[in-house]
């Protein structure tokens, strides 16, 4: 009987079997339709700049170049992490409030009205912060059960009231001499620091996504949950820690738009959510959950600036602007939902 026993008993599924899980798919065939996608995204950037090389005045200029990847950065650090969250097949509506709010907090910590704390002390409240907002989303998700819809549009309201509340409703100059320098420094001549710390976190993303836990169970969740579960992972802890990496992301973007300007606006940040969405998915990130390119979302974050700095300097309103970038998230949507149905019937 115990020979029949040992005979029939099978292995208990492993942590590892989850991560190939992620990694069920032809390699060489994700690899190939990952490369072509990468090359339609880039060739995009590479188009629209073109068009307004030639449609705006003065836009081929180095310093236009420059500018736009500086004004990127921070939308694009934010992006990175709901590049992850939306791996998952979630949402965070909170990213635009929730750096508004960490902004805010990095004015309490470090203005000097508040607190006057040491850089490197306040940097690491900072990031506290962005890490509870996204522990916050992650456990009411993953723990309460709440759709990613409503507990991240929660949250987001929640950041944006917090943010008016400690401010009370006034600027924040943040008067560390530090912390200008960590968005308006130049490490390398000529070239803004925020744009070195875009790069650094962008490479951090990849790693993160593509070779640890974090990034393969993000992907295979957002590909099938209930499959990653039975091999044995806490699928619930790690969509979690997801979140709670966004939030960090989230942070990073907050210090880098204060530290720009030097001060905090308490009523700002409100629809930079949709900037991060829309340059995740631009960027050939799924909605779906399951696929995910964190060199797409830079690009993607890329685009967005560079049709919002072309419009500007073509001298189209604002609300053109917002007209413009609708159309391109609706494109970028219809190729994602065009490429899952191929991918489907294949």
């Amino acid at each position: 009987m115990s020979e029949k026993n040992n005979v029939d008993q099978k292995p208990a599924p492993t942590r590892a079997a989850a991560a190939e899980t992620a990694d069920a798919p032809s390699t060489m065939s994700r690899i190939m339709r990952s490369s072509v996608q990468q090359i339609f995204v880039f060739a995009a950037l590479v188009g629209i700049y073109i068009f307004f090389m030639f449609a705006a005045p003065n836009f081929a200029q180095f310093s236009i170049a420059l500018d736009i990847v500086q004004q990127s950065a921070y939308i694009g650090v934010m992006a990175l992490g709901a590049t992850f969250v939306i791996a998952t097949g979630g949402i965070d509506l909170s990213s635009g409030t929730g750096m508004t709010l960490v902004a805010v907090m990095a004015g309490v910590f470090l203005s000097g009205e508040w607190m006057n704390m040491p850089l490197g002390g306040g940097l690491i409240l900072v990031l506290l912060v962005g890490g509870a907002l996204g522990l916050a989303n992650g456990a009411n998700i993953a723990y309460l059960g709440l759709p990613p819809f409503i507990a991240t549009l929660a949250t987001m309201m929640v950041a944006r009231g917090l943010a008016l509340i400690i401010s009370d409703k006034a600027s924040i100059s943040i008067k560390n001499p530090g912390y200008g320098w960590i968005a308006n420094g130049q490490l390398i001549p000529g070239v803004p620091n925020a744009v070195l710390f875009f790069i650094l976190l962008a490479v951090v993303a990849a790693v993160m996504l593509n070779k640890t836990l974090l990034g393969r169970y993000a992907l295979a969740i957002g590909s099938n949950e209930e499959a990653t579960r039975l091999s044995g992972v806490n699928t619930k802890l790690w969509k979690m820690l997801v979140y709670v990496v966004a939030g960090v992301f989230v942070a990073f973007g907050a210090i880098l738009y204060s530290a720009r300007f030097g001060f905090v606006q308490p009523a700002e940040g409100l629809g930079f959510e949709l900037n991060v969405i829309a340059a995740v998915v631009i960027g050939g990130t799924s909605l779906a959950g399951g696929r995910a390119n964190i060199l797409g979302t830079v690009v993607g974050a890329l685009i967005m600036e560079t049709l919002k700095k072309g419009l500007l300097m073509m001298g189209i309103a604002q609300e053109w602007q917002f007209v413009v970038t609708g159309i391109v998230v609706i494109i970028a949507v219809f190729v994602d939902n065009l490429r899952r149905r191929r991918a489907a019937a294949a």
